[in-house]
């Protein structure tokens, strides 16, 4: 019996699993929404039958569909393993990955990747550069660390950087906020508030770096360790606040504080995997960046791949 299937067609369906859309699926695959669809129209035309129904949100399969889909589950993650074992007999892997970060709410996302990766590749020494650390490409540099992560590709001799994601970045506001009966904010509605953040150079904050310095405002300051500190002075009224959304979801579903967009489109934020430009060919640091950048794709609200097809 013959048979069109190639494992980007088991790739496309595990991630149409995965994400429930074909836009989500599309920015996983880094493929075009077109592309996709064409790769799912000759799987349906080849077969004479739909894969899943169209419009359903998220998408449900058809029985059709999860037959290939369960054919996909078996198979592609016994490649991937198969693929790590013979790097292991070709190149004896072992090493170290440190990792710092310059990001104080970086660790809610980047504890389960690493507990993944960790599962994937067991003989490989991983580790987290103690602290928060503003200039983690200094470590990688020091040979302190071998992996930072950081918001910002500034130019550096020898640092490759890996895009992770963009991010959502809202405003965080007391409920009673007379802010909030704005749909959005803009940077002259920070000038009378005090902005609360964490004890950083602004240029690594992008509330300031975007928005802010550009319109040439400059309110009252107000700095904490604790991302918990920081929604305590908001939800007591001291003051307004610029998050990712990921790291306050759980907090706004619970009505502790209010968002608002910072700007018509938003504001969003990005990070990046930087390391030694010798690094950036071993495969275990591949497997760990693509592993993070798919399980907080997953997993994260407000958090997108770019695509480049």
């Amino acid at each position: 019996m013959k048979s069109i299937l190639e494992l980007r067609h088991l790739r496309t369906l595990l991630a149409l699993h995965s994400t429930g859309s074909v836009i989500k699926a599309s920015q996983l695959l880094n493929l075009t929404q077109s592309a996709l669809s064409h790769q799912i129209k000759a799987l349906e035309e080849w077969h004479h039958t739909a894969l899943f129904e169209r419009k359903s949100v998220p998408i449900r399969f058809t029985p059709a569909g999860l037959r290939l889909l369960k054919l996909a589950e078996c198979i592609i993650p016994e490649i991937e393993q198969a693929e790590r074992d013979i790097i292991r007999l070709s190149q004896g892997i072992a090493g170290q990955l440190r990792i710092a970060v310059e990001c104080h709410t970086c660790f809610d996302w980047l504890m389960p990747a690493m507990d993944a990766f960790r599962a994937h590749w067991p003989e490989i020494e991983l580790d987290i550069v103690s602290g928060f650390h503003a200039d983690a490409i200094g470590l990688i540099h020091q040979n302190k660390a071998d992996l930072a992560i950081v918001s910002e590709p500034e130019p550096e001799a020898n640092i490759d950087y890996h895009p992770l994601f963009t991010f959502d970045i809202v405003a965080l506001l007391s409920n009673t906020h007379a802010l909030n009966t704005l749909p959005f904010l803009e940077a002259k509605d920070f000038q009378e508030e005090t902005l609360i953040t964490y004890p950083v150079a602004d240029d690594m904050l992008d509330l300031i770096r975007q928005v802010l310095r550009p319109a040439n405002i400059s309110p009252k300051r107000r700095t904490t360790e604790l991302t918990i500190a920081i929604l305590q002075l908001v939800a007591s009224g001291r003051g307004i606040a610029a998050l990712p959304l990921w790291a306050v979801q759980s907090y706004l579903d619970k009505g502790y504080v209010s968002s608002k967009r910072i700007g018509e489109n938003g504001l969003k934020g990005e990070l990046y995997a930087a390391c030694h430009n010798t690094a950036s060919s071993k495969q275990y640091l591949i497997d760990f960046i693509l592993g993070t950048r798919e399980s907080c794709f997953l997993n994260l609200p407000g958090v997108y791949l770019n695509t480049d097809n």
